[in-house]
């Protein structure tokens, strides 16, 4: 993340600058995500999913959450091209393995299906923190006056009466505390995070078996949607500990449940014979195998 602008700079100067940046445009997207989704949430709440207001809310979160991502993704393979002479090129693998590609795919998805209240949740989840992990380190900072201390040459002849005057004066002005408000986000986000990276991966899951059931019912654009939530999940799976962990504690849970005496044994065998499917069709497609054999590692993570 690029650093804030000078505090010795003019407050109008420091916050052109800083808005005319792409990481500006990146911290406008998720605040734009984030107030769509608390606009839905509210039609949500009010039984009005369809409402006029509902669907631009909507539609404009997933334009925000493709947007954010999009910038992400192009400055990583911007800096990737200016590096290409010396690495070598390695085809579209990598670029599926990028976490920040994935959650792009996801949200043009998205955009375009129809609307699934709990797709949400998990980019307005990571906007919080986004969001707040920028305010901290450029907004806050850019707002920050520089003291006006005003130091004496050390030739000049005042400059030690002036430095003892100013002393007892000024050391306040000198010695700024820091921003509380910036250790309060810096204490949220340490405290905060682990625990909503992992309902992240829960509501992922949760999402999988929400198209499960549309998939059931034979609802519209169902097949695609599942087939691609399918496949990005695979690819979470791979990448991300925490959907590891829920994706684990889940299979531990059913492998009790038909583990039961009460449930009849060809069921318990069903399900032991379905795990065997999963766990080969995911050792199948497994991007990181063939990226490694390409000779490249998975594409940057996604920034945080």
């Amino acid at each position: 993340m690029a650093p804030p602008p000078s505090p010795s700079l003019p407050l109008s100067q420091r916050i052109l600058m800083l808005a005319q940046t792409l990481q500006f445009g990146w911290f406008v997207g998720h605040l734009t995500l984030l107030f769509s989704t608390l606009r839905y949430g509210f039609s949500c709440i009010t039984l009005n999913y369809y409402s006029t207001w509902a669907k631009l809310s909507y539609r404009l979160a997933f334009i925000s959450a493709a947007v954010t991502y999009g910038i992400v993704v192009y400055k990583a393979y911007r800096a990737r091209m200016r590096t290409a002479a010396r690495q070598p090129q390695s085809g579209i693998l990598p670029l599926l393995a990028d976490e920040n590609v994935q959650y792009l795919a996801m949200a043009i998805i998205w955009l375009f299906s129809r609307q699934v209240a709990i797709a949400l949740l998990p980019f307005a989840i990571y906007s919080i923190f986004h969001v707040a992990t920028y305010t901290r380190t450029n907004l806050l900072p850019t707002f920050q006056t520089q003291p006006r201390n005003a130091t004496l040459p050390a030739s000049s002849p005042s400059s030690k009466t002036a430095a003892t005057a100013a002393t007892t004066t000024t050391t306040a002005t000198v010695l700024p505390s820091p921003s509380s408000l910036a250790d309060s986000i810096r204490i949220f986000v340490k405290e905060y995070y682990d625990a909503s990276m992992g309902l992240v991966a829960v509501l992922e899951l949760a999402i999988w078996f929400r198209l499960l059931v549309t998939l059931a019912t034979f609802g519209r654009g169902a097949i695609f949607l599942f087939v691609a939530h399918t496949a990005f999940l695979r690819a979470r799976y791979a990448q991300s500990s925490f959907v590891q962990t829920s994706v684990q504690s889940l299979s531990a849970r059913l492998d009790v449940f038909f583990a039961n005496n009460a449930i009849p044994p060809i069921i318990g065998h069903a399900w032991r014979g379905t795990k065997g499917v999963v766990a080969q069709v995911a050792d199948v497609t497994d991007l990181s195998r063939y990226v490694n054999t390409a000779g490249s590692g998975p594409g940057p993570k996604k920034a945080q």
